[in-house]
């Protein structure tokens, strides 16, 4: 059994999309077991998922939707994780886990609704000016988490929680006061141009939701990876992550390191915060603060804070996330059990250095082993 999981697991140039592959199924072969307690069928229930994502097709549709339909709004909702994974992945690099990018998210998903969202702007003007003001949001706030991390040592954990309750109250104090719609409870909903997301577009005979920045993101994310392992920021990131004693040694501004970490880690979120209440969403519901910025932490660890491996990571657990609902319709499974999955995912994916230490150190007993039969071997001959 050693000697399997050392063949499959212990090649040091594919561990890092062995060791993944290998969490993933066992947090699904382990799903299937939650699910078959329950007296359901583990195999429908997962192909129920990729129904709901628009991956595998639906026995029947509505009026004007289809199979292309639902990938598309599942696109849609994958924008603003892949985005928020990048930003929980690059303040990881640095060493700072940014567990405040639901609060960044809302904060620019907020000011961009209240300065382009309610504007009469159009669109070509509208859109770009939503994802710059983002950007600009995002970045503020995480540069005020990376500064008082560096002037004060204030734990970047602490601040960030602290930071999300305040821009959930503020912003809930506004939208009640000044932007409430009294129908849906909401804040009221920005404008067709400014929104990220274009609706119903009619194409084949069916209405499609096309998520505009999905390309974006993808882009993003290859863009990171060459910062990251291409330039010498990227470098000073990874090796304050490393060690800020070994890095400060080196001659590397560890405090301006963290700071600029903490300003790209805010500008992905706020770009994940307006791809999300400017596009997958078109309002804002007081109050409460996105789970898909606490998903992307599953969504980076099980990407192994790779840019590109975020990408599949993503994929995979929004097409959970989206397809627990049509799940729940077809065959019955509480749309909850698709939050368990991903939680199943995270606890086997956060076991990776667990896993890849066992193997190591079966890779070294076999090693061992095999030379002394080799040495018997020749000392009989």
């Amino acid at each position: 059994m050693k000697k399997f999981f050392v063949k499959i697991l212990g090649n040091e140039k594919t561990q890092n999309i062995a060791i993944p592959l290998f969490s993933i199924l066992l947090s699904l072969i382990v799903g299937m077991i939650v699910i078959g307690a329950l007296g359901k069928y583990p195999l429908t229930a997962y192909a129920n998922l990729l129904q709901g994502s628009g991956l595998l097709p639906k026995p029947q549709y509505s009026a004007y939707q289809g199979m292309l339909t639902d990938f598309t709004s599942f696109l849609n909702m994958m924008t603003p994780m892949l985005f928020a994974a990048l930003a929980v992945a690059v303040a990881l690099k640095a060493g700072l886990f940014n567990i405040g990018v639901s609060g960044q998210m809302l904060a620019a998903g907020f000011i961009a609704t209240i300065t382009v969202g309610y504007s009469t702007l159009a669109a070509p003007i509208a859109k770009p000016l939503v994802l710059l003001i983002g950007i600009v949001a995002g970045m503020a706030v995480g540069a005020l988490i990376g500064f008082l991390k560096y002037r004060f040592n204030i734990n970047e954990v602490v601040s960030s929680i602290m930071i999300n309750y305040i821009v959930q109250y503020l912003t809930s104090f506004f939208i009640n006061t000044r932007y409430m719609d009294e129908i849906s409870r909401q804040s009221l909903a920005v404008s067709d141009a400014s929104r990220l997301t274009i609706m119903e577009v009619p194409i084949g005979g069916l209405r499609v939701d096309i998520p505009l920045c999905i390309v974006l993101a993808v882009l993003v994310a290859v863009v990171m990876k060459f910062l990251l392992d291409r330039t010498r920021l990227g470098f000073e990131i990874k090796a304050v992550g490393a060690s800020r004693n070994a890095a400060r040694y080196a001659g590397i501004n560890v405090g301006k390191t963290m700071v600029v970490s903490m300003m790209i880690s805010g500008a992905l979120a706020g770009l994940a915060g307006v791809t999300y209440y400017l596009g997958y969403l078109q309002s804002i519901q007081p109050k409460v603060l996105a789970s898909t910025g606490f998903d992307a932490i599953a969504v980076a660890l099980l990407g192994n804070s790779n840019p590109v491996g975020i990408i599949f990571s993503s994929f995979l657990i929004t097409g959970v996330t989206k397809g627990s609902s049509y799940m729940n319709s077809a065959s019955g499974i509480e749309t909850e059990i698709g939050s368990v999955i991903t939680g199943l995912i995270l606890l086997f994916s956060a076991c990776g250095a667990f896993v890849r230490y066992e193997v190591k150190k079966w890779k070294a007993e076999l090693e061992e082993t095999e030379g002394k039969a080799e040495k018997a071997g020749k000392e009989a001959r």
